[in-house]
């Protein structure tokens, strides 16, 4: 898995451009080139799945995130999915693209729990600071609404970090994070970057006529009927605007 990571390109997504970037590994004269295949924002479908198996302890379920696209040249239906802990959290993985991609999102601050686990300013990633932040969380809860169980549950968390050598996992989280980082470079692809370079404002790629209409609808009936899912009300956008999905 560790080797899988420092390989892994990640996708990129270019507001300015509303395109997207997938690299495909393709196969050429017995050896494996990476393909960088652009395609456009609008023109991507992405859905959230769930899964149920059966194993010796029981039914187990397993939830993802796929995002697919159609190849510009060849036509081929290409998909890249990954697992998530739950499907919230798949649908909430797509919003945070969408909302980055249509200018409602800037920055990860704006979509991070204040009271979690990582504060203004933090990495995203996990590191020392992540059980720091744990720890004065924890204390905060003490001070404002102690009881037995609360002090009983902070003697066991000290118990389990004493027992993992208190903040070494996060130093390991945070030296496997710069080894990663490190081992990047490599694999950039020179017409990538120069594709991820900024554009001046008057080159900035504008939304269909369509997805402002699609959009402008569904705030409407989110806004009329707060309690309706979000499927349904994408469906009846579509269906009013005529649009087949």
């Amino acid at each position: 898995m560790y080797r899988e990571r420092l390989e892994a390109t990640p996708i990129r997504f270019h507001r300015q451009r509303r395109e997207v970037c997938f690299i495909v590994k393709e196969q050429r004269l017995r050896h494996e080139v990476e393909q960088p295949v652009i395609v456009p924002w609008e023109s991507l479908m992405a859905w959230a799945v769930e899964g149920y198996g059966a194993t010796q302890y029981g039914t187990t379920r397993q939830y993802g995130l796929g995002i697919g696209y159609a190849h510009p040249k060849t036509g081929k239906w290409l998909k890249s999915e990954g697992l998530t802990p739950g499907m919230a959290l798949s649908l909430g993985e797509w919003e945070v693209l969408r909302a980055y991609m249509e200018y409602e999102l800037h920055s990860l601050d704006e979509v991070q729990d204040p009271l979690g686990l990582r504060a203004p300013g933090d990495p995203p990633h996990q590191g020392v600071h992540t059980i720091r932040n744990a720890r004065r969380k924890l204390h905060n809860s003490l001070r404002e609404r102690p009881s037995f169980w609360r002090y009983l549950y902070a003697v066991g968390w000290y118990f389990i970090h004493a027992l993992s050598l208190w903040t070494l996992p996060g130093y390991l989280a945070e030296r496997e994070h710069r080894n990663i980082q490190r081992q990047r470079p490599q694999y950039k692809l020179p017409e990538v970057e120069e594709w991820s370079k900024p554009l001046p404002k008057e080159q900035w790629a504008k939304p269909s006529e369509e997805l402002v209409r699609l959009s402008a609808e569904v705030r409407r009936i989110h806004q009329h009927d707060p309690q309706q899912s979000i499927e349904e009300v994408f469906a009846e956008a579509y269906r009013r605007q005529g649009v087949e999905a």
